[in-house]
């Protein structure tokens, strides 16, 4: 019996983890052509720390949460949790009876239309829409998709989710990455970067990644075919010769921005003769800065593509939901916190050591001792 209420972590407004508040709340209900799906896990991106303090400004000064669609729809209060994996327990007008009982997997997009091949006013459950940091939530069916692999727990399934797998599918087919091209990935060890990693291989591109030397060892099991320390950039493209047999990078994938880019641009350029495509940045983070000082003459001249990366399209979610139905792709999963210890696991999430790798999934107390208890992160 679905219960006419349930607990929720709830934002309710621009700030610190004080905004966040766990609350009990009306159950959704599925409206036409949606499904309502119990929740088991919901794994936390970096995305849910930012939209709440504001950090997605279009213009400079302003604090608020990106509205590329014309108005805000980040509104208050607002359920976030994006990367959502659950069953299905009813079904809207429309929907097949048949789907209860399903397990799936999340596609998080909240699409403008049906497109399929573009996606210009990119929005996302968790922002735009309530998410998955509840018991239950009500989602598009034909977004919410079966995922049954028995190999999977619910944990590992919610870390393989959207946000940071279609970002990073996203930031590879814009800078059309072919097979045997050398991809430098920069904030490797994050959940948009090792699934780069996972995405270069699987379409034949060969990763190199960008990381601290304590992460070396999981990365290039994960994949990469080298790991450069980010700590010491002085000698950066030194290094990437090294590693290249002195060949030059074809595209970064950058998640880091700041007074990096530079560098990563000339880890690109040192060789033109020795390239056969032209330069590709293609861009989806600025952990180290939101600021980067170039020359222009550098990016016209040396003809650097740059791509700038938010949401993917549903093809791209077609595609990634296959290769995880096949088994393509594997989760990076680092650990769980209860729903009502979200707070907690925020501030691990910002304050995270050198062992952390993959994702952080959030679990219902309720589905605690099934689906959170085996990867607990509680008593950190």
């Amino acid at each position: 019996m679905i219960p006419s209420t349930m607990k929720a972590m709830v934002l309710t407004g621009h700030g610190g983890v004080d905004k966040l508040e766990y609350q009990e709340v009306a159950t959704p209900k599925p409206a036409p052509g949606e499904v309502l799906v119990q929740v088991t896990a919901t794994a936390k991106n970096n995305t849910d720390r930012k939209a709440r303090e504001g950090l997605y400004p279009t213009k400079k000064g302003e604090m608020t949460s990106f509205q590329m669609g014309g108005k805000p729809t980040l509104l208050f209060p607002r359920i976030q949790g994006a990367d959502i994996a659950g069953r299905v327990v009813a079904v809207g007008e429309g929907v097949d009876d048949s789907r209860i009982g399903e397990r799936g997997l999340l596609d998080f997009n909240i699409y403008a239309n049906d497109r399929r091949d573009i996606n210009l006013t990119p929005d996302y459950f968790g922002h735009g829409a309530d998410g998955g940091f509840a018991e239950y939530v009500a989602l598009p069916s034909d977004q919410f998709h079966h995922i049954p692999n028995p190999e999977l727990t619910d944990a590992e399934l919610a870390s393989m989710g959207m946000c940071s797998y279609q970002t990073a599918y996203h930031m590879v087919t814009s800078a059309n990455i072919q097979a045997g091209e050398r991809v430098l990935v920069t904030g490797a060890s994050g959940g948009v970067g090792t699934a780069l990693i996972q995405l270069c291989r699987t379409i034949g591109a060969i990763p190199y990644a960008l990381s601290k030397p304590d992460k070396a060892d999981a990365l290039m099991k994960l994949g990469a075919e080298a790991v450069l320390d980010r700590s010491d950039m002085s000698s950066f493209v030194d290094r990437v010769k090294a590693v290249t047999d002195g060949k030059p990078i074809d595209a970064v994938m950058d998640l880091v921005g700041g007074e990096m880019t530079d560098v990563f641009i000339d880890a690109m350029i040192f060789d033109m003769n020795a390239r056969t495509s032209y330069p590709r940045l293609s861009i989806a983070g600025a952990s180290g800065g939101n600021i980067s000082e170039i020359l222009w003459t550098r990016i016209y001249l040396y003809q650097v593509q740059i791509f700038g990366v938010s949401h993917g399209t549903r093809d791209e979610a077609d595609q990634l939901m296959a290769w995880i139905q096949s088994g393509q792709l594997k989760p990076v999963l680092h650990g769980a916190f209860r729903l009502s210890n979200l707070r907690h696991a925020e501030n691990y999430f910002v304050n995270r050591g050198s062992n952390y790798l993959g994702k952080i999934v959030i679990v219902p107390d309720s589905q605690w001792d099934e689906h959170g208890q085996p990867w607990s992160l509680e008593t950190l």
